[in-house]
């Protein structure tokens, strides 16, 4: 179920588009693929260190905190939990989307799709209330499902070339470039982010050191096999315009070499590859304040569990900013919420990605240690440095926003937190 965790909150709404954006680029997309999945598997790498040496939830905000003390991991994990529920409103908003094509007064009435996607985060939040294992139940069965059109697409590309009735898109002369594939890496990261998944809750699962490693490593190498030849398939066998102007490549591509009945079924296990993916986001960012709180920077009243060990407090504070961030954007297009949340989102997961690698780097000293893992980890490092650079001023901005917003909370909330010493 851990492995479903780390692949499930990979795998989202954002597939389901990015051969649109990767289209223009070509063979460039194949090129920021490989770099993507080699960097992520780095950074993967990298937290498999950390938790083998720390293994308590808490994930980046204990390995930070180890590293650099009590105020810069604070300012790192605040800036991610806000990403989370900020980005699991927006996957939640995407989810209703995909409903609609079953639903469409949800795309026409008013005010409907917002309380529509409230309903789905309180539904996915009921469902961790009842403990740990009910949500890795549950994802487990989703992350099985929407796995199915990704298998299908690599199917029926391989059927494609094999018969002779496609072929990859030529190569021509001067088309890869170093900007080019560098654009094409900052789309890429967007689908990986999530490796991190299983280090938060590491308190609730049985043998982490062992564990979150296999599931981190071997759920972030099979996210990003699948992503490299799904669109690579669909970028290369079909016609770029085409791509370009469609707003579900998945479902043209199986039209194609296929049927055009199956669009149905493609808005089907998006909806699902949205929940699946709610339901793994809304875990960690339930087990995040959670685990602050019981290191003693955040209140202590967010440290309470049930018994079932779901962290109750801490999912539903965390489950009624996510609605309070719905309704409060309800007016806005579904596609300029979504753009919005998701860049904020993103530019904040990197800066923690970066202090992560940092933060190994320093504790190597402390840290059972190769020179392997020390070249990983720096290696980690420089791709965070390289992917906050392709991310453009904006992102980055909100992400120093952020992090600087995280100073005062940090002193506010220590007059209410639990000391830890």
């Amino acid at each position: 179920m851990t492995v479903s965790l780390v692949v499930g909150n990979m795998i989202g709404s954002g597939i389901f588009l990015l051969p649109v954006a990767l289209a223009p680029l070509g063979w460039n997309s194949v090129g920021g693929w490989l770099l993507t999945v080699a960097g992520g598997l780095c950074i993967a790498a990298t937290f498999c260190w950390l938790v083998r040496a720390i293994p308590r939830e808490g994930g980046p905000y204990v390995y930070t905190r180890e590293a650099f003390g009590p105020l810069p991991a604070f300012m790192v994990t605040w800036s991610y939990w806000i990403s989370l529920w900020i980005g699991n409103a927006a996957i939640a908003v995407a989810g209703v989307s995909y409903i609609s094509v079953f639903l469409p007064f949800l795309s026409t009435a008013p005010g409907a799709a917002a309380v529509a996607a409230c309903v789905l985060i309180w539904g996915v939040s009921i469902i961790n209330l009842s403990g740990t294992r009910a949500a890795g139940g549950f994802q487990l069965v989703t992350t099985v499902i929407k796995l199915i059109p990704l298998v299908v697409v690599i199917l029926l590309a391989a059927l494609a070339i094999a018969s002779g009735e496609a072929a990859p898109r030529p190569l021509a002369a001067g088309e890869l470039s170093a900007p080019a594939i560098t654009a094409a890496a900052t789309l890429t990261l967007w689908a990986l982010l999530g490796l991190e998944s299983a280090t938060v809750p590491a308190g609730k699962i049985r043998d982490p050191q062992r564990t979150i490693p296999f599931a981190t490593l071997t759920g972030t190498a099979l996210t990003g096999l699948v992503y490299l030849i799904t669109c690579s398939a669909i970028v290369l066998l079909m016609p770029a315009e085409t791509i370009a102007g469609s707003s579900a490549p998945f479902a043209d591509f199986v039209t194609r070499f296929w049927a055009p009945e199956p669009a149905l079924f493609i808005a089907l296990f998006a909806a699902i590859a949205c929940i699946g993916a709610l339901n793994g986001w809304v875990l960690v960012l339930a087990e995040l304040p959670f685990a602050m709180a019981r290191a003693g920077a955040f209140p202590a009243w967010f440290g309470k569990q049930t018994a079932a060990g779901a962290p109750a407090r801490s999912l539903i504070v965390s489950s009624g900013l996510m609605t309070a961030v719905v309704l409060l954007n309800y007016q806005r297009s579904a596609t300029e919420i979504f753009a919005f949340l998701i860049l904020l989102s993103t530019a904040t997961t990197l800066f923690m990605y970066l202090a992560c690698a940092l933060a190994a780097l320093k504790l190597s000293g402390r840290l059972p240690h190769s020179r392997l893992m020390i070249g990983l980890a720096a290696v980690a490092t420089v791709y965070a440095v390289w992917t906050i650079y392709g991310a453009g001023g904006e992102a980055v901005g909100w992400g120093v926003a952020l992090l600087a917003l995280g100073v005062p909370v940090h002193f506010a909330m220590r007059k209410t937190a639990r000391d830890p010493r």
